[in-house]
Parts: C-alpha cells; structure tokens; sequence
C-alpha cells in the first residue's frame, strides 16, 4: 500500500537533454581572461574604496 503513494513524473526522453553547439558568439573569452578580468575589478573596487575617504571628503 505504500507504493501507492509515490509521485509520479512524466517519462520525457528519459531524463536525457540534448544541448546543439550550432550558433557561434561573435567574440570568444578564455577562462583566464575571465578570472584577470574578474580580479582587476575586485582590485579598483578596493583601491576605489581605499582612496574614496581621501578624494571624497
């Protein structure tokens, strides 16, 4: 009787998607770029708000 209980999901494809590569971006970044980008912002938003207290008032 507790099997009677149980939910039940639709089948659909069995679980499995199916992603296509067939559109290209015009420009391509290379996940080092990323990360360099990612710290020299993390670095001026710090040096912004190390400085902000001198510039600002």
């Amino acid at each position: 009787m507790a099997e009677d209980n149980r939910i039940r999901m639709p089948s659909g494809q069995g679980g499995l998607t199916r992603y296509f590569e067939d559109t290209h971006s015009r420009f391509q970044l290379s996940p080092g770029v990323v990360v360099i980008l990612a710290l020299a912002i993390i670095i001026a938003l710090a040096l912004l708000h190390y400085f902000s207290k001198r510039l600002f008032g």
